[in-house]
């Protein structure tokens, strides 16, 4: 799999890590939908943390898609609500 930090870069994590970062990312939406600001930073640093820490780092030479974007470490809620509305926006 391969995640994309926004304004960082690519990493890619094997198949059995997956598991673990898709319990992550369901607790980041779950502070999102309830609109816990303390809980939605905790949320995402452990799961950019999780990334950084557990996967391999793709080349900036190398193009591959990712599979799942994450923002950057210290983005708010409210501007992942806005980055959100904006993807859904393109998808009309």
């Amino acid at each position: 799999m391969i995640v994309r930090i926004l304004g960082e870069g690519q990493f890619e994590l094997r198949e059995d890590q997956v598991a673990a970062l898709e319990e992550l990312d369901q607790q980041l939406v779950a502070a999102l939908d309830s609109g816990d600001e303390s809980r939605f930073t905790a949320a995402l640093t452990r799961l950019v943390q999780t990334v950084r820490s557990d996967g391999t780092p793709v080349a900036t030479d190398r193009f591959v898609p990712s599979d799942l974007t994450l923002p950057h470490e210290s983005a708010t809620l409210a501007e992942v609500r806005e980055l959100l509305a904006s993807e859904d926006v393109g998808e009309s």
